[in-house]
């Protein structure tokens, strides 16, 4: 539709950092398919990086080109080795892109080379990594150094909470683009295909992420095996990297026969109805910003019990409610069995808060909006913006330490 063009003619836009699409458990990858689908829609051509696996690759997907490279399968490695050939791939191509969103912090040292080749950059810097428990202290100093990097080198940044906006803002005085996620909203969603997993409607609760211990999934089944809930907890997730936070949240799952251990689930059309059908969504995240998957619950119209954290309250707010122990959770899941018409009145607000304000059509406006100042010449790059190494910056989660030498890490992407 030419009215939707942006100054008059389809821009070329490349999407780099994410294992790219179809999108199946990573909101990176949720926010890429979303928002480049509807690129596509209104004219724009749309190459996203993709991460090679041994499926089959495919040349399009809904309207966007996709460009398969390799990735070295180490933590340490999986996303800087892939990112790394994206970059080198894009400012080699004879049609260069007109403007490029790169995903992660920790690819901001990529960014020069692109801009080198005439390629505006805005960077999505996601949530504060350096804080993340699994990170050892090298790499909690490589991704405060690779900040620095991305508030020198990026044209923009892109923050999708206003936690993460006034972190930017306090520790580098720098303004960033405030970019969050689109809810989908679930209504009469079909309950076929539980009998899977062998639940019923309303009769379990639910947590979704990574094993990973900012994600405190390990806190969640403490408080539940302390409750005297009679509803399963299913348990969705793995992670790849994080074998003793792994074997720690089986070792716990081991003593309550309650707990349901179920492993990936990359069925969109399952995990919606897991969503939609639980009695409680159970949220442990606690450094990133706008999470894909609290969204999730939330537009499906369930309960939410979250980790007390600036990032959720922002999402949620009061129709929530929040622990920060397990002795907390354990007397709000009791809450939710004893007194289901009160949480089922905090659910309803939740999907209405969730519609009312997290949008994929107006994300993907925010983004051509950023894209046409970019290709008229906007960028908040230089080299001001001085911080210390230490940071004072508090979510009301546990912080970790930090300085300023880089050297090589891995970003799992946050969950769905």
């Amino acid at each position: 539709m030419a009215h939707d063009l942006i100054m008059g003619r389809p821009l070329r836009i490349a999407m780099i950092g994410t294992r790219g699409v179809p999108a199946a458990y990573g909101g990176f990858e949720t926010a890429v398919e979303e928002i480049g689908r509807r690129m596509v829609e209104q004219g724009h051509e749309v190459t996203v990086y993709c991460r090679r696996t041994d499926a089959a690759p495919r040349s399009e997907y809904l309207g966007m080109k996709l460009a398969y490279l390799p990735a070295l399968r180490l933590k340490t490695a999986e996303t800087l080795s892939h990112s790394a050939l994206s970059v080198a791939h894009a400012v080699t191509r004879a049609r260069r892109a007109d403007t490029a969103f790169v995903f992660n912090a920790a690819n901001a040292p990529f960014v020069p080379a692109l801009r080198a080749r005439g390629i505006p950059v805005a960077l999505h810097v996601d949530g504060l990594e350096w804080k993340r428990d699994k990170w050892g202290a090298n790499g909690r100093r490589y991704y405060r150094w690779a900040e620095q990097q991305a508030v020198r080198h990026a044209d923009a940044l892109i923050a999708d909470a206003q936690g993460i906006s006034d972190y930017y803002r306090t520790e580098f005085g720098i303004p960033t683009e405030l970019l969050t996620y689109g809810a989908p909203i679930l209504r009469d969603a079909p309950a076929d295909r539980l009998s899977e997993l062998g639940l019923l409607p309303g009769e379990f609760h639910l947590v979704v992420a990574r094993f990973e211990p900012e994600n405190h999934v390990d806190v969640i089944l403490e408080g539940y095996r302390a409750s005297g809930a009679t509803k399963p907890l299913v348990v969705v997730g793995s992670a790849p990297y994080a074998a003793a936070h792994t074997e720690r949240i089986r070792s716990i799952a081991t003593h309550d026969d309650r707990i349901r251990l179920v492993g990936g689930v990359y069925d969109q059309d399952l995990l919606d109805q897991l969503y939609a059908h639980a009695s409680t969504y159970l949220h442990g995240h606690s450094v990133g910003g706008t999470n894909p998957s609290l969204l999730r619950a939330m537009g499906a119209g369930t309960a939410v019990i979250a980790w007390d954290v600036v990032f959720n309250r922002e999402v949620a707010g009061t129709s929530a409610s929040y622990f920060s122990d397990p002795a907390t959770l354990a007397a709000l899941i009791d809450d939710v069995e004893t007194q289901p018409s009160r949480f089922a009145e905090m659910a309803a607000a939740l999907q209405s808060r969730a519609e009312a304000n997290y949008h994929w059509d107006s994300v993907t406006a925010g983004y051509l909006e950023l894209a046409e100042r970019l290709v008229a010449g906007y960028s908040t790059s230089g080299p001001g913006h001085p911080r210390s190494t230490e940071s004072t910056w508090s979510t009301g989660s546990s912080a970790g330490d930090g300085a300023s030498a880089p050297t090589l890490v891995d970003h799992e992407d946050r969950l769905l």
